[in-house]
């Protein structure tokens, strides 16, 4: 059986195979009223870009642990894709969106924890 944790390491894999830029992982688990036990937040520069993290985050979960997301949305404008992994959700933004919604900071009871961007 995968655990979150494994989950939520492979999720970021992914989103660094594209350059996805400014993870965030926002850990819920000791909120009471938390949709879910995990947030991964980050961003891509171009719509283009948002498409190849969600695919690229789709595929390596998949393939790397065998975990596929209950659902995807958002990839037909591609400004903000959120991935349903059931206690985990992903959301990629183009920068503009992320930063209008600001949703990392709605939880700042939260420990969110942010990745390094890779060169």
């Amino acid at each position: 059986m995968v655990d979150n944790e494994q989950i939520v390491e492979k999720i970021v894999e992914g989103i660094q195979e594209k350059k996805g830029k400014r993870i965030a992982i926002v850990n819920l688990t000791k909120l009471p009223d938390a949709p879910c036990c995990y947030f991964v937040i980050c961003e891509a520069d171009s719509a283009v870009q948002v498409n190849a993290v969600a695919l690229s985050v789709r595929d390596y979960v998949r393939e790397t642990i065998r975990v596929k997301p209950y659902a995807i949305d958002g990839l037909e404008n591609c400004q903000w894709v959120a991935m349903d992994y059931g206690q985990i959700i992903v959301h990629i933004f183009q920068r503009e969106p992320r930063r209008f919604y600001d949703i990392e900071h709605l939880w700042e009871d939260a420990e969110i924890t942010e990745i390094e961007d890779l060169d």
